[in-house]
């Protein structure tokens, strides 16, 4: 009897969700698809548009993993010319189909390069911000370049 009780229970939850509530229209999202040589396609869990501007955004910078089904982008330790006494690191999350300014966030990591060897240093809190930003506006851009509103 307790079987019965908990299959039937699994199948009323089961029973409660709906798909209707993944779909999205294109035009927020970007286009999520990716075609596969089978003539089939795998859709992305995070909105294109911010992907691609993001990897745009920090081109400058190595990658060290990037997964697009997660929406994580991770670089590796980046010096700047100017500065070869401190490098920095980015990850960015993007957490949402739809291109929207809390759809994105940004960790700075930074380390100063001491006797002792690379140690962490503070980072301004503006610096994510700015990166955020910049991501965001060159997403709208890709938006509008593609034909969305």
């Amino acid at each position: 009897m307790r079987i019965v009780t908990v299959v039937a229970a699994a199948l009323w939850l089961a029973a409660c969700g709906s798909d209707t509530a993944m779909e999205m229209d294109e035009s927020s999202t970007g286009s999520t698809a990716i075609s596969s040589s089978a003539g089939g396609h795998v859709t992305l869990g995070v909105n294109s548009f911010l992907w691609r501007a993001s990897l745009d955004t920090i081109s400058f910078m190595p990658l060290h993993s990037a997964d697009p089904f997660g929406g994580t982008i991770i670089t590796d330790w980046y010096s700047a010319p100017a500065a070869p006494s401190e490098r920095m690191r980015l990850t960015i999350y993007i957490l949402d189909r739809r291109l929207r300014a809390d759809g994105l966030k940004v960790s700075v990591f930074r380390q100063a390069q001491t006797p002792q060897g690379w140690t962490d240093a503070a980072v301004n809190p503006q610096t994510a911000i700015k990166l955020e930003d910049a991501i965001l506006t060159r997403a709208r851009e890709l938006r509008l370049a593609s034909g969305g509103s």
